[in-house]
């Protein structure tokens, strides 16, 4: 599928910076800010899938998988604008001037996005630029990588007498992490940091010298809600060396809690897989 590159040289990026901007007489399409979810197509919204259905072009990220790629329409024109550490096809303002240009185009764009476009998806940022554009907006909530990841692991956000709330923290390389770690240490609550194995042991250092405890339960979910999901489970303390003894990928989940402890209990996906495998039984006539 199509790749979008860097405008540049004699073909600089324009900036949409208002509906002034828009040529006279072009009618105007929309843009769906849609959420993926997590990887397995079964979790796509049936909204979501109608827009990718229905979308004359799709412009979507790394996140969104192969399995739900495969169900875009043959005759719709793809976009891939994804990220990776250290490589990017498009900057964040190339994807937000494409998104206006198709839309001015007449064009109805579904943005399609890992999870869940408004966590850590930087679709409100998308959509300001959209509507400063004068582009209709419309957004398409998915399951977010943290509660569909864990659900797939067997690890619950919360369970009574163990974790009564949880929290979300981005551990995006691009961000400094200039967090209340103390505060996050003492909050009793199950932690979930997106994109966070690279700085694992920035984490587990913060939180421990904000007051957890080093056998605080751990877990590395990698590739979550898809065929190949893997599970690596330890303690704070360890939490490095698990990446990289495990070779853990960047954009695995981290989820720091007690809540943790329960993942073998509730473990459900290779049993249901099991199942499935099973042929059924014959009954004689």
């Amino acid at each position: 599928m199509p790749t979008i590159r860097e405008r540049t040289g004699d073909n600089p990026p324009r900036r949409y910076l208002s509906s002034a901007n828009r040529p006279s007489g072009c009618k105007v399409g929309k843009v769906e800010l849609v959420g993926a979810g997590p990887g397995d197509p079964m979790l796509l919204t049936l909204k979501a899938m109608e827009s990718i259905e229905q979308a004359d072009v799709i412009v979507y990220d790394r996140l969104v998988s192969k399995e739900i790629r495969a169900r875009f329409p043959a005759t719709t024109t793809a976009l891939y604008v994804g990220k990776a550490k250290g490589e990017h096809s498009a900057s964040q303002q190339t994807i937000n001037e494409l998104l206006v240009e198709l839309a001015w185009q007449g064009k109805t764009v579904c943005r399609l996005k890992g999870g869940d476009a408004f966590i850590f998806g930087r679709g409100s940022e998308e959509m300001l630029e959209l509507k400063a554009a004068g582009v209709p907006v419309e957004v398409v909530p998915g399951i977010t990588a943290a509660a569909g990841c864990t659900s797939y692991a067997g690890i619950p956000l919360t369970h009574r007498g163990y974790s009564q709330g949880c929290t979300f923290v981005t551990g995006h390389a691009e961000q400094s992490l200039d967090l209340n770690w103390q505060a996050l240490a003492q909050l009793e609550h199950t932690l979930v940091f997106y994109m966070g194995a690279t700085k694992s042991g920035m984490i587990r250092d913060k939180l421990l010298s904000g007051g957890a405890a080093p056998t605080t339960p751990v877990a590395l979910v990698e590739k979550g809600c898809c065929p190949d999901q893997r599970t690596v489970t330890g303690q704070l303390q360890h939490l490095p060396e698990l990446v990289e003894r495990h070779r853990v990928v960047s954009t695995a989940l981290i989820v720091v809690g007690e809540v943790v402890a329960l993942s073998e209990q509730l473990q459900w996906v290779s049993q249901v897989a099991e199942l499935q495998q099973q042929k059924p039984l014959q009954l004689s006539a």
